[in-house]
């Protein structure tokens, strides 16, 4: 019945919007006059976002609620709140479109919205800034180990190669403030003022592993090294064979790289900075050590390549006589090299990007290059493959950007611990977004390679994109018998997905 629904309202939709179909009167704008009379529904409630409790449904899976429980311990006395209803309210306001605390006051008054949670009601603004300032910094790691134990029963699920290798990467970033009594902010390099917290993820999945709030002057790196190891030992008992670290130049922290390598299932791809020696190192290098970079392309023409428009922003600069950096082509090679805190000689590939620089207001061209150095202790890629992995961290900045758009990284608290328990919290959702889409199960039949892409386009969706089509759905929440119903009123194109990892919520999990 479902099925045939859903296929009515897909025809529907198609026909309507079929570009060889008029309306009859074409003298008159599509959109015409309407005169629509509102009414207030008796006994009947609904929510605008339905898909809440699809997502409620995979934390009550999970038992995530009675691990935060066990682990985080912020009450003595519950009354009537446990630690879980903050810490899943936070999160589910984040997939509910809520941009700021107060916006817990609109799913407070959504009846509909209550009763697909099955709670008689959730905290105030009031009370989850309270809660915020509760947490201890020992707190933010009781809440992470109760995260950690609802992320190895989904990753449990998964195919053999999902464990091959786990790519841990690292990244801060700045959370700015105007306000002038939190406590914990600073001002950076840049003059900007705010909390710089660290940010680890899982580039496989894209799941927030780690996050830590620092004060706005601290540098990238600080404590990242604590943070990767306890991403190791979570990877390492999950069953994942190959574990590789990655980060930018400020994370090639090299006193711990001795202690890594050791590990054995352990590497690292970081960037390093280009000091004079390691220059003039490269300068030295002879011609044969080097080989063309070959980039592969972004992406591949589907149908007919497009002719390419016009360029605007080239003639602007050759107009206002801007300097003016053109990439001629790379240049790649490597060399051992042992960082002096390291008692290991490491692989250092070399990159060269060869420009040629215009300065008009001058009358001058000329050559010049630049040199980019990534240290690594895996021996089995080739040097432009070290590249190409150092070079893919780049996602981890899209990842930060979507953790900004759901507001996770966002301060409204009054310090700097509780300011890191919001993030940490609302960061949930991001989370329960990848775990969603690494819930959906892949069939062995005809339908799979359908169904793994499913898998990863579910893995990749914007945060916005995913509340669009998986969470704001309006349904109708019915309360027959034992049974809660949620009526869709819509149709969207991710329905039959939807309705495919509903069903397979019949099947437990492995534990």
């Amino acid at each position: 019945m479902i099925r045939d629904r859903m296929e009515s309202r897909k025809r529907r939709i198609a026909r309507r919007l079929d570009k060889n179909r008029f309306p009859e009167d074409l003298s008159q704008p599509l959109m015409r006059p309407a005169t629509p009379h509102y009414e207030l529904a008796g006994r009947t409630v609904a929510t605008g976002y339905g898909g809440i409790g699809l997502v409620h449904q995979l934390v009550q899976e999970l038992k995530l609620p009675e691990a935060i429980n066990a682990r985080l311990r912020l009450f003595k006395v519950h009354l009537p709140y446990h630690e879980s209803d903050h810490v899943l309210s936070l999160a589910y306001n984040a997939l509910c479109d809520g941009r700021r605390l107060e916006d817990l006051e609109v799913r407070r008054q959504d009846e509909a919205y209550l009763n697909l949670l099955g709670a008689q009601r959730i905290p105030d603004p009031t009370t989850a800034g309270d809660f915020c300032r509760r947490f201890r910094p020992e707190d933010l790691d009781a809440l992470e180990a109760a995260f950690d134990e609802a992320r190895r029963q989904i990753w449990a699920r998964q195919p053999d190669e999902f464990f091959e290798e786990a790519r841990i990467e690292a990244d801060g970033t700045m959370v700015e403030t105007g306000a002038e009594c939190k406590q914990g902010i600073d001002i950076n390099h840049q003059g900007v003022w705010g909390y710089h917290p660290l940010v680890l993820t899982l580039a496989n999945t894209g799941e927030v592993l780690r996050l830590r709030n620092r004060p706005g002057n601290r540098p990238s790196h600080e404590g990242a090294a604590e943070q990767f190891d306890q991403c190791i030992t979570l990877c390492r008992e999950a069953g994942f064979r190959r574990i590789v670290l990655r980060g930018d130049t400020d994370f090639s922290q090299t006193r711990h790289l001795d202690r890594w390598h050791a590990q054995g299932d352990v590497t690292f791809v970081f960037g390093y900075d280009c000091r004079p020696s390691l220059h003039l190192l490269a300068d030295d290098l002879p011609l044969s050590a080097w080989t063309t970079l070959e980039r592969p392309p972004k992406y591949e023409v589907q149908t007919v390549s497009r002719t390419k428009p016009e360029p605007v922003k080239q003639p602007i600069v050759e107009a206002r006589g801007f300097k003016d950096l053109r990439l001629v082509d790379e240049w790649v090679a490597e060399t051992p090299y042992r960082p002096s805190a390291c008692r290991h000689t490491c692989r250092l590939v070399i990159v060269r990007k060869n420009l040629v620089v215009s300065e008009p207001r001058q009358g001058r061209l000329f050559e010049d290059y630049r040199y980019f150095f990534y240290i690594t202790n895996d021996t089995q890629p080739s040097a432009a493959e070290i590249v190409f992995s150092a070079n893919d961290r780049c996602h981890q900045e899209n990842l930060v950007a979507q953790l900004k758009a759901l507001r996770a990284l966002h301060a409204p608290v009054d310090n700097l611990t509780s300011n890191g328990a919001y993030m940490l919290m609302t960061a949930l959702a991001w989370n329960l977004k990848a775990w969603l889409a690494l819930r959906l199960p892949e069939d062995d039949g005809r339908w799979r390679e359908q169904h793994q892409a499913q898998k990863q386009m579910l893995l990749k969706l914007e945060f916005r994109t995913f509340v669009k089509f998986w969470l704001r759905v309006p349904c109708q929440v019915l309360s027959t018998g034992r049974r809660l119903v949620l009526r869709m009123l819509a149709w969207n194109q991710w329905q039959p997905v939807f309705f495919r990892l509903t069903a397979s919520f019949a099947h437990p999990l492995r534990r």
